[in-house]
C-alpha cells in the first residue's frame, strides 16, 4: 500500500451532487427547535399518536428509558426522560416502513449501492432473514434454520477458529454480550472486536494504567456538587443531549463550566430546556463560563498549560492550592511530572495549542479555585495518535487537586451507544485477563483460548490479507463506521461469508463477502417474548449503573428473533456436542443468563434481584473509593511530550464530526441545525482566513487528499464552508470522510483510528 494513491471507494457513502444550504443559527440549543424536530420525526415514522405514546413510556414502567446514548437517566425517571435524538432513535426503530423480501427482489445490490446512507435508513425495518448467495446480485429469503446451518458450515470449514472474527456494537444488551463472548471463546478464538475499539479504547487504556479502572469515576449526583466542570472534545448538544439538563442546572447554581473544543458548539454556549415551556421564548441559559478553541490535537499542550498555570498559582498562594496530602498518600511520580512540566516553555504551549496564554491562565484560575472538579471528554480526545496521552494528561490535572474519591469530582468519559460500556464489562474484549478466562473455564468446563485476539483495525487487516475468512457483526454498521473505506471494503469482500445482525438496512449489507446473510433482530423498544414469557434485558450506562430495559411495542415482524436467541441458536448449530452450555434454556429465560453472569462477573451478585429495582444498581469502582488498582497500588502521574504536527503549505489538520441529524453511522436527515447546514453532508468546514489564503470562497467544491507515510487517499467533491474554528484546522462529517483515514494511522497503545487528526490538502473539483 505504501507510495500508492488510493482513490475514493467505488461505493460512495452519499451522492456528490447535493446543493448545500447554509445560514447562521442564532437561537439557543434545545427549545422549540428540538420539539419541532422530535415531532417531525415521530410523525413521519410512526404517526403523531403512536410516536408520542412510544417516547413517553419507552422500555420502563412509569417512565422512559432511552435506548439511545449511554448518558444516565436519573434514578427516578419521568415520562419525559428523552431528548431530541432519543426521540429520533425511537422513531427510527418504530417506523412503519418495512424492507421485505419483495424489496430485495426489486433492488439489486449494485442499485442499492448508488443510494445514500440516509435513503437506506429511511426504507424501514428488516423483516426476514436474507441471503446473498455467491455470484448473485440479489438477496433472497432464507429460513432461520437454514441461515444458522449456513453459518455453522462456514465456521466448521475453517482451518482454525482464528480465521473468524466476531464484531459487537454498543446496542447489544448485557445478556446478549455475555452469550456472544461465551460462544466465541467456546468456538476457540478471542477475536472480539467491538465499537469501543473505534471510540473510547484510549480512555480505558489511559485510565486503567493511571487509576486502575478503565471507567469514569463520577455519578449524576456529582454534577449537583461540582464547582467546576471541564468539557473537552465533546459536543453534548448533538451526541448526548440529555447531559445538557445537568449542565444547565450546574450553570444556574454558579458552577463554572469550561468548554475546550476546536468548534464553538451552540449547545455549549446557550441552552433552553424543551420541557421548560415558560422559557421557550427566552434566549436560553448561558452554559460555558469560558470557551477555549484549541487547535485540532492541541489538547496535550493546552492541558500542560493549565497545569503549569495552576502550579504557578499554588506557588503564589504559598502552596495552598495543590493537594499535597493526597499526592503524598495516593500517588506516585509527582516529582518527575513536575520537573517535566517546569521544563516546558509558554511559547511551546501556545504555539502548539493555538490558545493565548491569558485564556489558559483564566481556565487555570477556575480550576484552582474549585474545590470539586469534573472533567468530561469524548472522541475529541480519544481519536488521535497521542490519544492515551490526552487521557493521562486529564488524569494528571485531576490528581493535582485530589479530584478523585471526592463528592462533585472525578473523571467522566462520556460513552456513545447505550451499552458500549456494558459490553466490555460482559467480556467483549480481544485481550481478556486470565482471571476472567479461569472463571469461564471452571463454570463451563472448557479451556478458553488464551492468545489475545484481533481488535477492529487488526480484523480489517486480517480480512484484507486473507487471514480471516468469516466476519460476524452483532449490530452496527461496520463498513461505514471503520476507517479507510476502500481498504475495509476490499477486506470484507475477501471473506467467504459476512453476517450482519441488524434492525434496518445499512451499507454493511451491500459490501459483503462472497456469501452474505442478514439476520433481522428485535429492537430494544419491542416486546421480547420467549416460551410464552415476557423477557427483559439490561444495560450499563456511562456511570456504571446497571438497569433493566424492556420493550413494549409489537415487533416489526413475526419473523424477528432476539439477539440472545440468535446467539443461542448459532452456538447450538455450530458447536453441537462440543458444548455443555444449556443454550436452549438460556434463550428462553434471560434470568438464567443473569445467574451465569452473577457467577462470573464481579459486582453482579444477586443480579436478578437487584436489577429489578427501577433505579438499577451501581457497580464497584476502586478509584471512587481512592483505591487505585495499578502496578504500584497508587494513582500515577505520567509524562508525555507535546505532539508536533508539521503541515506543509496548503495542508490542514482534519477532524471528523457528526451532524445533528445523525447517531453514529445512522443518518436520520440532512440538517445540522446548530451549525446552520442543510440538505448536504459532503462539506468541509474551514477557517475564513485559510479560505482566503487558498483563494477559496463559500460554495467552492474541492477534492480532499489525505497524506500518511508517503501514501495518499482521495475523496472528491466536498463543498467549502467558512466556519469559526482555528486556522490550520478543518472539519468534515463522518462517515463521508472515512475514505481519507488510513487504516494504519492509529493511536499508540489503544490502536484506535486517528479520525480526529488527519493531514489533508485540497484541490478544486
Amino acid at each position: 500500500m505504501a507510495n500508492k494513491s488510493q482513490e475514493q471507494s467505488p461505493t460512495p457513502l452519499l451522492p456528490v451532487d447535493e446543493e448545500v444550504v447554509t445560514g447562521p443559527y442564532k437561537k439557543a440549543a434545545g427549545g422549540f427547535g428540538a420539539i419541532v424536530s422530535s415531532m417531525k420525526h415521530l410523525s413521519r415514522e410512526m404517526g403523531v399518536w403512536s410516536g408520542t405514546k412510544a417516547v413517553l413510556n419507552a422500555n420502563q414502567d412509569g417512565g422512559c428509558d432511552c435506548p439511545g446514548c449511554a448518558w444516565p437517566e436519573p434514578p427516578k425517571r419521568s415520562s419525559f426522560e428523552f431528548c431530541e435524538n432519543g426521540a429520533k432513535a425511537i422513531a427510527a426503530e418504530g417506523t412503519r416502513g418495512r424492507v421485505e423480501p419483495s424489496f430485495f427482489k426489486q433492488w439489486s445490490v449494485p442499485k442499492l449501492l448508488k443510494q445514500s446512507d440516509h435513503w437506506l435508513e429511511a426504507q424501514g425495518r428488516l423483516t426476514h432473514p436474507m441471503i446473498r448467495r455467491k455470484g448473485s446480485d440479489h438477496y433472497e429469503p432464507i429460513n432461520w434454520d437454514q441461515a444458522f446451518d449456513t453459518i455453522a458450515k462456514h465456521l466448521q470449514a475453517l482451518d482454525h477458529a482464528d480465521q473468524a472474527t466476531f464484531y459487537t456494537s454498543g446496542r447489544t444488551s448485557n445478556e446478549a454480550a455475555f452469550l456472544y463472548q461465551l460462544f466465541t471463546r467456546q468456538f476457540g478464538t478471542n477475536n472480539l472486536p467491538d465499537c469501543s475499539n473505534l471510540c473510547h479504547e484510549s480512555s480505558g487504556k489511559g485510565l486503567g494504567e493511571t487509576i486502575g479502572v478503565g471507567k469514569g469515576t463520577v455519578g449524576l449526583h456529582d454534577f449537583e456538587k461540582a464547582e467546576a466542570i471541564f468539557i473537552i472534545g465533546q459536543n453534548p448538544g448533538t451526541n448526548h443531549p440529555r447531559m445538557l439538563t445537568h449542565l444547565q442546572e450546574a450553570a444556574r447554581r454558579g458552577c463554572k463550566i469550561v468548554s475546550i473544543n476546536p468548534l464553538k458548539e451552540r449547545a455549549l454556549e446557550r441552552f433552553t430546556h424543551p420541557q421548560e415551556f415558560w422559557a421557550l421564548a427566552s434566549s436560553g441559559t448561558p452554559i460555558s463560563t469560558q470557551f477555549l478553541q484549541v487547535r485540532v490535537n492541541g489538547d496535550v499542550a493546552l492541558l500542560k498549560g493549565i497545569m503549569k498555570a495552576v502550579v504557578a498559582l499554588d506557588q503564589a498562594a504559598g502552596g495552598n492550592i495543590i493537594d499535597r496530602d493526597f499526592i503524598k498518600t495516593h500517588t506516585n511520580g509527582f516529582e518527575t511530572f513536575q520537573e517535566a512540566l517546569n521544563a516546558i516553555t509558554w511559547d511551546e504551549i501556545v504555539q502548539n495549542c493555538g490558545v493565548a496564554r491569558p485564556e489558559i491562565e483564566a481556565a487555570a484560575k477556575i480550576y484552582a479555585d474549585s474545590k470539586a472538579t469534573i472533567i468530561c471528554w469524548a472522541m475529541g480526545l480519544t481519536q488521535h495518535k497521542n490519544a492515551v496521552a490526552n487521557i493521562q494528561e486529564v488524569v494528571n490535572l485531576l490528581l493535582l487537586k485530589g479530584n478523585f474519591g471526592r463528592p462533585g469530582a472525578g473523571a467522566c468519559p462520556v460513552r456513545g451507544h447505550s451499552n458500549v460500556q456494558g459490553d466490555r464489562t460482559m467480556g467483549i474484549m480481544h485481550h481478556p485477563k486470565d482471571a476472567f478466562l479461569d472463571k469461564l473455564a471452571k463454570a463451563f468446563n472448557f479451556e478458553p483460548p488464551r492468545k489475545h485476539g484481533l481488535d477492529v483495525v487488526d480484523s480489517i487487516q486480517a480480512m484484507h490479507d486473507g487471514r480471516v475468512k468469516v466476519f460476524f457483526g452483532l449490530g452496527g454498521n461496520f463498513y461505514s463506521a471503520t476507517p479507510d473505506t476502500r481498504y475495509t471494503g476490499q477486506a470484507l469482500q475477501n471473506c467467504t461469508l459476512t453476517v450482519q445482525v441488524s434492525t434496518k438496512l445499512n451499507r454493511s449489507h451491500l459490501v459483503t463477502g462472497q456469501e452474505a446473510l442478514i439476520l433481522p433482530c428485535l429492537g430494544r423498544t419491542e416486546r421480547d417474548t420467549q416460551n410464552g414469557q415476557l423477557q427483559f434485558v439490561t444495560v450499563e450506562n456511562s456511570m456504571s449503573v446497571v438497569h433493566r430495559s424492556q420493550g413494549r411495542r409489537d415487533p416489526a415482524s413475526p419473523h424477528l428473533l432476539s439477539e440472545p436467541d440468535i446467539i443461542c441458536r448459532l452456538a447450538t448449530a455450530t458447536l453441537g456436542q462440543k458444548t455443555q452450555v444449556p443454550w436452549q434454556t438460556l434463550s428462553q429465560n434471560y434470568d438464567a443468563i443473569r445467574d451465569l453472569i452473577a457467577a462470573i462477573i464481579p459486582g453482579f451478585d444477586n443480579y436478578n434481584q437487584r436489577v429489578r429495582d427501577p433505579a438499577g444498581f451501581l457497580l464497584p469502582n476502586c478509584a471512587r473509593d481512592r483505591r487505585f488498582d495499578t502496578s504500584t497500588g497508587k494513582a500515577l502521574f505520567t509524562v508525555h511530550p507535546i505532539p508536533k504536527h508539521h503541515l506543509e503549505p496548503g495542508q490542514y489538520m482534519m477532524m471528523t464530526i457528526r451532524s445533528h441529524d445523525q447517531y453514529n453511522t445512522t443518518i436520520y436527515g440532512l440538517e445540522d441545525r446548530y451549525r446552520g447546514i442543510k440538505k448536504g453532508r459532503r462539506v468541509v468546514l474551514m477557517n475564513a482566513s485559510d479560505m482566503a489564503s487558498a483563494n477559496l470562497k463559500e460554495g467552492d467544491r474541492v477534492d480532499l487528499t489525505s497524506h500518511f507515510n508517503q501514501e495518499t487517499r482521495r475523496a472528491p467533491n466536498f463543498v467549502v464552508l467558512p466556519y469559526d474554528l482555528p486556522a490550520g484546522s478543518v472539519a468534515t462529517y463522518f462517515p463521508e470522510a472515512n475514505p481519507l483515514i488510513p487504516v494504519r494511522s492509529v493511536a499508540e497503545r489503544s490502536n484506535t483510528p486517528t479520525s480526529k487528526s488527519v493531514i489533508v490538502s485540497m484541490t478544486r473539483s
